[in-house]
């Protein structure tokens, strides 16, 4: 049987799945220092939002939604923009589904990460 030939049966991916390829492949971009996450405050009243999140359609498709944080000194736009392509791409490759958007918040950008960042320095 060659690799090509179709096998009855199906197969699933969880949504979850979809999510963890989401949230590591974003973290390593460079320029984000990390990922949104709900406060305990915001957990606690069911407020808020999952700092990655799937949305996979009927017909198979996928919708991502990253919440990110920022390092600061870059351009935002761009990093937003690097988010996206590099999390279309991980999910196109690793999962292999289509990837219809994905949206990309930057919540904050955080200044006290230069502070911390002995490279910085001048």
């Amino acid at each position: 049987m060659s690799v090509d030939e179709l096998v009855p049966g199906t197969v699933s991916i969880d949504p979850e799945v979809l999510e963890t390829v989401a949230r590591l492949t974003a973290q390593k971009v460079d320029g984000v220092l990390r990922l949104a996450e709900k406060s305990d405050v915001e957990k606690l009243l069911g407020l808020g939002h999952k700092s990655v999140e799937v949305d996979v359609r009927e017909d198979g498709a996928v919708a991502v939604e990253v919440h990110i944080i920022a390092r600061p000194n870059l351009s935002l736009l761009h990093l937003g923009r690097d988010v996206q392509q590099e999390v279309t791409r991980a999910i196109q490759q690793i999962i292999g589904m289509q990837v219809l958007e994905v949206n990309v918040y930057i919540e904050d950008v955080d200044f006290s990460a230069e502070e911390d960042d002995p490279s910085s320095e001048s």
